[in-house]
């Protein structure tokens, strides 16, 4: 039985869909007695490749530790530069300072959240290591655009793609999954405000086997030989720690809800698709809102569903009549840039756009169990509060 809305009179922002079949799977492991890492994360992993298709994927504890080890692979360490957004979750930014290097702001494109390609040659330096872009809120970026530019100047690109999943782009008229990878790796979250959730955890996809052998060594403390393949020797092994790693394991536990929320993953995406189109239907004839702009190369999970509001209006007062109306809304995406752990960052260029996007952008409700009675509730509340503070 799924979780329904809303919780206590309010609707959240973000719902887990999550039922019956996760809790047998989480209990079928338990009764296996094997419940850290082992064979539900291979099969969860395997089944992950084959879905975004990419030749390998290692599943990791969250998003940040993947991007974690995507920078240490292809090279990123002390007095390195990484150019990438200040305009996402934190933890962008926070994986480039964990290798020792600095991140180099860039601005954002105004429609889609999301790097402004033309900015990256100018920020370029001797330093630079490689390019970190973000597929925010689960919107493509210009992916194309980006690695163009990265190969002429011989750089890796990540994706951070912590909300992509499922989302894809077209690629000489063929659509396909971000984590394919499109750059070098790919690193995704399950977090719970994701589209699919295994509590906490991440997966990194590439097509590169060395990097993905690294994966695998340094998120089990470097150990050269896995419990799973001690366990399961019948000879004694001794493992050995030929280099400095990280305890960075997704657990069975984790992995078991995993497959299981990947075989939702069609039917969670379609749901979702479906309450986007609502909302862009319901918002038409409201002038003071811009609704989100999905380009003909790109289709969006609609991880958030995040409207512009007028530059008249102010961000707190609107989201606050709408919680007083009992519909839960979370502010546009931060800027690492203004935050007191990045007081030290000297910006190349004024982020505007990516100040303008925290400042007016609000994210609203979407979820799969959210029903269209309740998408009419929440559009009506918006036009009470706009009309409140006109």
């Amino acid at each position: 039985m799924l979780a329904e809305t809303p919780i206590k009179n309010i609707i959240p922002i973000a719902l887990p869909t999550l039922g019956d079949e996760e809790i047998d799977a989480v209990a079928n492991v338990i009764r296996t007695g094997w419940v850290s890492q082992g064979p539900q994360v291979k099969a969860f992993e395997s089944e992950f490749a084959a879905y975004v298709g990419s030749q390998y994927a290692c599943a990791v504890s969250n998003c940040t530790t993947a991007l974690h080890l995507a920078l240490l692979a292809v090279g990123v360490g002390t007095k390195d530069e990484v150019i990438t957004v200040s305009h996402s979750f934190i933890a962008t930014a926070n994986a480039i300072r964990h290798c020792g290097a600095t991140p180099v702001f860039v601005d954002i494109d105004p429609e889609m959240f999301n790097l402004e390609p033309q900015l990256i040659e100018s920020a370029i330096t001797d330093r630079t290591k490689a390019i970190l872009c973000v597929h925010q809120l689960g919107m493509p970026c210009d992916i194309k655009a980006i690695i163009k530019i990265a190969t002429k100047y011989n750089l890796p690109v990540i994706e951070d793609a912590a909300c992509a999943i499922g989302s894809q782009i077209k690629c000489d008229g063929n659509w396909e999954q971000i984590g394919k990878p499109h750059g070098d790796i790919a690193c995704f979250s399950f977090h719970p405000r994701k589209v699919i959730t295994t509590g906490e955890g991440g997966m990194l996809t590439t097509n590169n086997p060395k990097w993905d052998q690294l994966f695998r060594l340094w998120r089990q403390h470097g150990m050269s030989v896995s419990d799973s393949i001690r366990h399961n020797a019948s000879n004694v092994i001794f493992e050995e720690y030929p280099v400095v790693g990280y305890n960075y394991r997704l657990t069975d536990l984790q992995a078991a809800i995993g497959r299981k929320q990947l075989e939702r993953l069609p039917s969670i995406i379609n749901q979702r698709r479906l309450i986007a189109k609502l909302y862009c239907e319901y918002l038409l004839d409201v002038e003071e809102i811009t609704p989100p702009f999905e380009p003909s190369w790109a289709r969006s999970n609609w991880q958030s569903y995040a409207i512009r509001l007028s530059t008249k209006f102010n961000q707190k007062e609107i989201m606050q009549t709408l919680l007083d109306l009992g519909v839960s809304t979370r502010r546009g995406v931060m800027c690492s840039h203004r935050e007191q752990a990045y007081d030290d960052i000297v910006l190349n260029h004024a982020l505007i756009q990516s100040e303008k996007a925290q400042n007016q952008t609000i994210l609203l409700p979407i979820y799969p169990q959210l029903s269209e009675e309740n998408v009419t509730y929440i559009v009506k509340s918006l036009k009470n509060a706009i009309a409140q503070h006109a």
